[in-house]
């Protein structure tokens, strides 16, 4: 096996590229914060809640987009540690889609053909309460830097590997020069010709799209896309269309994929004007996935024939490049499964 060490060059960082860790460290972790910011009765906001292990935490960009007032906000009911989280539902489990099985070494995560995902990091700017991973045993499963030859040297003796996906966590908690190493390493592969990034990160705190950023994923030998996550359209406001500006000019292919949320976007109006927005934003729909059954999220729940119905609704209305695809994943599959 033959590796490569293509010559690299990308801008260092500018004074500016480092403001986004204090906006995640200024992160909204207390109900009686986040009903003041949003002019809500802290009262009948904690009336909602329930104390969960998995704890509230929502960037200040995100919730700025949050409507005062509005306790069934469709950002608000994504962030919001709801009562009905504790309920115990049939089928729901820790790790629905038995990741922890699929894993051949720490950090790494093999499941389908052709490509592995590496947890980057342990991490979100954000607590999304659908997280199919909010249950993940990450301290046994992640990226260390005493893990990280043993999960490049997986990858390098399967030839067969040609794309690695950056998840997590979230991939782009790692600050650029970090990030920019493992890039390194994953291009030095010589089998490795894509790169994924799927992160949550543009949409919540648009400015970790730095400059340093941009042109760094743009001067990669290997394909670069990156997968956003938005659910609503509301999530997609001028500063996020401007922070990704330059990565729409850039070689770099974007990409939206959302989960089927009920009470959030469970409606063709919703989910066509969430296309329509990205589409301002430069970027492609690519999955609808339905819930992930994971412990404590069978209140999001849509079933199927809804879900069919939807999508249905959105090829009337859409041309066919703004119609993601409706998928579930399964434990085991060879691939997502359509519905």
């Amino acid at each position: 096996m033959r590796v490569l060490a293509p010559p690299l060059t990308f801008a260092a960082p500018t004074a500016g590229d480092d403001t986004w860790p204090s906006i995640v460290a200024d992160a909204v972790d207390d109900l009686d914060v986040l009903a003041d910011l949003l002019a809500l009765d802290r009262a009948s906001l904690r009336a909602r809640c329930a104390p969960d292990p998995f704890p509230l935490r929502v960037p200040r960009p995100f919730l700025r987009r949050m409507t005062k007032g509005n306790l069934d906000d469709p950002l608000l009911l994504q962030v919001l540690n709801r009562r009905e989280e504790g309920e115990v539902v049939a089928g729901y489990v820790t790790d629905p889609l038995d990741e922890t099985a699929a894993s051949p070494c720490p950090g790494v995560i093999h499941k389908y053909a052709g490509r592995v995902l590496l947890t980057a990091t342990t991490v979100c700017p954000i607590h999304c309460r659908y997280c199919f991973r909010r249950h993940f045993p990450y301290e046994a499963h992640r990226l260390s830097a005493g893990n990280r030859t043993e999960a490049l040297e997986y990858i390098a003796a399967d030839p067969s590997i040609r794309e690695v996906i950056l998840s997590g966590g979230e991939p782009l908690m790692l600050k650029d020069a970090p990030l920019s190493r493992l890039l390194d390493a994953l291009e030095a592969i010589e089998h490795v010709d894509m790169l994924r990034i799927h992160s949550r990160f543009p949409v919540v705190v648009p400015e970790r799209i730095s400059p340093a950023l941009v042109e760094r994923l743009a001067a990669s030998r290997c394909r670069v896309t990156l997968v956003l996550h938005a659910n609503h359209a509301a999530e997609i406001d001028d500063s996020v269309v401007r922070a990704l500006a330059p990565l729409v000019s850039s070689p770099v292919t974007l990409l939206n994929q959302s989960v089927l949320l009920a009470g959030i976007n469970d409606s063709a109006d919703a989910l066509e004007s969430l296309s329509r927005r990205l589409h301002v934003a430069g970027v492609l729909p690519y999955y609808l996935h339905v819930l992930d059954p994971v412990t404590g999220t069978a209140h999001f729940s849509v079933d199927d024939a809804r879900a069919r119905d939807l999508v249905d609704a959105l090829i009337d209305r859409l041309p066919g490049y703004l119609v993601p695809t409706p998928v579930r994943e399964r434990a085991g599959q060879a691939a997502k499964t359509r519905l």
